[in-house]
């Protein structure tokens, strides 16, 4: 416990997202159509991200403030795994 009572909890790692998965591209998942056909935001999209320092959450859970070429990395497994599952096309990277 600190002086003024605020207790601090350790910052606990997921090894799943330390070390090369932040040399992945990352699926986000920005929004889908509601059965009604209007456009339901699912969070901050990529390009908001981007320009606004704002972080984004990938299907596979991981969170961060995008900045690097995507294109110069090979696509997260778990993404690609959770958007297949869904039948969704994931293009080849």
């Amino acid at each position: 416990m600190t002086e003024s009572g605020t207790t601090v909890a350790p910052r606990l790692s997921d090894p799943q997202l330390d070390g090369d998965h932040d040399r992945m591209a990352h699926i986000v998942l920005e929004g889908f159509r509601s059965d009604e056909g209007d456009f339901v935001s699912a969070g901050p999209s990529v390009v908001e991200g981007m320009v606004n320092g704002t972080a984004v959450r990938a299907l596979c859970g991981k969170v961060w403030v995008p900045g690097r070429d995507p294109k110069r990395y090979g696509v997260c497994p778990t993404c690609k795994e959770i958007a297949e599952s869904r039948g969704w096309r994931v293009p080849a990277g």
